[in-house]
């Protein structure tokens, strides 16, 4: 129970941000640009996708759900990390904590459950090519994807409920760049009720991840099986391309994400939770869309001949003017 001389905090202040103006400018710069390249590269893939007849597969309907679920994964975080870089006061109210950690968990969990859904749909396409497009129908693919939505969307619910009733009192400042659940739970009042609430969070979060990676992994398994008795080299480069894109993706962002929530006990300097933060919340998310379109020879002729198409479309205009 709160004390009667203790007051709960009702601001946030993030103190892991650079502290003179020079260094949090020359932050600012490259974060503002990470982020217009995962909008604008993420957009461009959605368009290319819903334009081309030929990319209406559902290997492909699934990378333009990603790179939505992207847009709003880092829309979550990097927008605040942006403002709280050229700020004075870098704070945020509870709410505006409770719900950015809402959010970038939600999106962040509906993308693993979709990163998980694409190692099935690889699965199939590999191991039962004869039966992929009768079992692989473009209704599963909308259901796999809301369900991966409800999935992320229900999951931090009742964490977030449990931590907007605890009282926080004490120093309000949050070693971190942006609301996340061990840092805001170390700011709560300590007592049994904190400690095993940071427990649980632990495990909620262990059982997800380690979920997710052993059907991927399980998936991978039957892939790989399949591949290796291809008997020629061509067949199996071929078969293994169509996953490379996706394995890419899920090893550089579970690696991080490992990293930051299956720490348990352990615990990381300042420094490198800020590191491995950005890493899950920043750079995966820029890497993504290069990933995808420059591996990835359909997306790049359908880039290609829809700039093709833009800038005749220009040329014409100019000469009509």
């Amino acid at each position: 129970m709160e004390s009667p001389n203790r007051t709960s905090a009702q601001e946030f202040i993030f103190s892991a941000f650079p502290h003179s103006w020079g260094d949090s400018v020359l932050c600012f710069v490259p974060l503002l640009f990470i982020y217009a390249f995962i909008v604008v590269g993420n957009l461009v893939i959605i368009t290319v996708v819903q334009l081309n007849a030929h990319l209406n597969t559902p290997m492909y309907f699934f990378i333009s759900a990603l790179s939505f679920l992207e847009i709003w994964y880092t829309t979550a975080t990097i927008p605040k990390m942006l403002s709280s870089l050229l700020s004075e006061r870098r704070s945020i109210s509870l709410n505006g904590c409770l719900l950015q950690m809402y959010f970038f968990h939600s999106t962040g969990i509906s993308e693993v459950c979709l990163l998980t859904a694409m190692a099935f749909d690889r699965y199939l396409a590999i191991c039962t090519p004869l039966h992929y497009p009768t079992i692989m129908t473009p209704k599963l693919c909308a259901q796999l994807t809301l369900g991966c939505c409800v999935c992320g969307f229900l999951t931090p619910l009742p964490e977030i409920a449990w931590i907007s009733t605890l009282p926080f009192c004490g120093s309000n400042h949050l070693e971190h760049i942006f609301c996340d659940f061990l840092p805001v739970l170390r700011l709560a009042c300590t007592n049994t009720r904190a400690i095993v609430m940071i427990e649980v969070v632990d495990v909620v979060h262990a059982v997800e991840i380690i979920t997710a990676v052993t059907l991927i992994v399980l998936s991978y398994v039957g892939i790989v099986a399949v591949i290796l008795r291809i008997r020629s080299a061509e067949g199996r480069r071929k078969a293994f391309s169509t996953c490379v894109s996706h394995l890419t993706v899920f090893l550089l962002f579970f690696g991080s994400v490992a990293l930051m929530y299956l720490r348990f006990s352990a615990t990381y300097s300042l420094f490198w939770d800020t590191a491995i933060a950005l890493s899950f919340a920043v750079l995966s998310p820029f890497f993504n869309p290069i990933i995808y379109s420059l591996r990835n020879k359909e997306i790049k002729e359908a880039i290609r001949k829809h700039m093709g198409q833009a800038k005749n479309f220009f040329h014409k205009t100019r000469d009509l003017q």
